[in-house]
């Protein structure tokens, strides 16, 4: 066919101009297409809302994002009424409670983490210092502790025989009566993963948990890995994890949702992409017991899980809500980009 140099440049253009928009239309969200809020905070389940309220208090207080992400952590961390984050945190096997926090900053690309750390009251201020104040990006253990210390961060003794005791009275009584357990305890889950979007539209995140109960001494899961627990990019978003960290690390679970936002899906369509890409390959499929939340630089938001009825917190300066996020079904995991709900 004969076309001339004229026709052919310009077809090729409108093919070129078409292509983005064919992109957005192929990445249509399940959340809000358009810009929102700034600025904005989102993290994991219901106990997540009063750690947003914190944090969007000092934001339009004029407070920075990562103080915003550390207070906010504080109020979670300071709830002795959650066993699975700060000083009500699940002791291991050992009856001893090991915490893991991480955070991240946007500009700078910057990152600090601590894991394994022992009788710390606020890991996620530990790991702030890490981040700001060393070299490094991660200590553990007993060197995390020491550094904390140093800081002048609080020290407090949560470690007892009693406390262990008690712990395993409870889970078996939760294993006994799961439905009972969950009416008593509608709040208590994992991880708190907090993601900050500033209104200057940078970002930063934070993690913390005490991790597995009854775990082994010394054993770490994703909530202080960048990249598996919290990952934060500045030019795209954040994500942030929660649910078996062991499920979570092999894939780089909130790099690959940041990735896949990257790439133009929105927030919740990234998070499902990822469950699916995660079930598609992991031999325990959709019962792989994980979720993530995410926020884009546009202000949109998403989160998803393994299993249906994922709660989250989302916070701006008019509302403060819980949303329950979609599911990943065993009919929903084909190949990416395909079958959509």
């Amino acid at each position: 066919m004969n076309i001339n140099r004229r026709k052919f440049l310009a077809q090729t253009s409108i093919g070129l101009a078409a292509a983005p928009a064919l992109a957005s239309r192929a990445a249509e969200p399940g959340s809000a297409t358009v810009q929102g809020e700034r600025p904005l905070v989102v993290s994991t389940w219901p106990f997540g809302k009063v750690s947003n309220d914190a944090a969007m208090k000092i934001l339009l207080a004029g407070g920075s994002i990562l103080d915003a992400v550390e207070k906010g952590i504080w109020v979670t961390e300071s709830d002795r009424g959650n066993s699975s984050v700060g000083l009500g945190g699940m002791p291991n096997a050992a009856g001893v409670v090991q915490l893991d926090a991480c955070i991240m900053s946007g500009p700078g690309h910057r990152a600090g983490s601590v894991a394994a750390i022992e009788g710390i009251a606020h890991p996620i201020s530990a790991a702030r210092r890490v981040m700001e104040k060393t070299p490094h990006v991660m200590l553990v253990g007993e060197g995390a502790r020491m550094f904390a210390l140093e800081e002048g961060l609080e020290s407090i003794e949560n470690n007892t025989a009693e406390r262990y005791k008690a712990w395993r009275e409870k889970r078996a009584a939760e294993k006994a009566s799961p439905k009972d357990s969950k009416k008593k305890n509608p709040g208590n889950h994992d991880t708190i993963a907090l993601l900050v979007l500033g209104a200057d539209g940078n970002i930063a995140g934070g993690c913390s948990t005490s991790g597995w109960g009854g775990k082994l001494p010394g054993r770490v899961g994703d909530s202080p890995i960048i990249g598996g627990g919290l990952y934060v990019d500045n030019e795209v978003g954040a994500a942030g994890a929660t649910g078996l960290g062991e499920n979570v690390m092999r894939y780089c679970g909130s790099f690959l949702v940041v990735e896949l936002m990257r790439q133009g899906l929105t927030p919740e369509e990234a998070c499902l992409e990822a469950l699916r890409r995660i079930a598609r390959q992991d031999p325990k499929g959709t019962g792989i017991s994980v979720s993530f939340v995410a926020l884009d630089k546009k202000g949109r938001y998403g989160a998803a899980g393994s299993a249906k009825g994922f709660t989250y917190s989302v916070t701006t300066p008019t509302s403060s809500r819980v949303l329950t996020g979609p599911g990943v079904g065993a009919l929903d995991i084909g190949p990416i980009g395909g079958n959509r709900k």
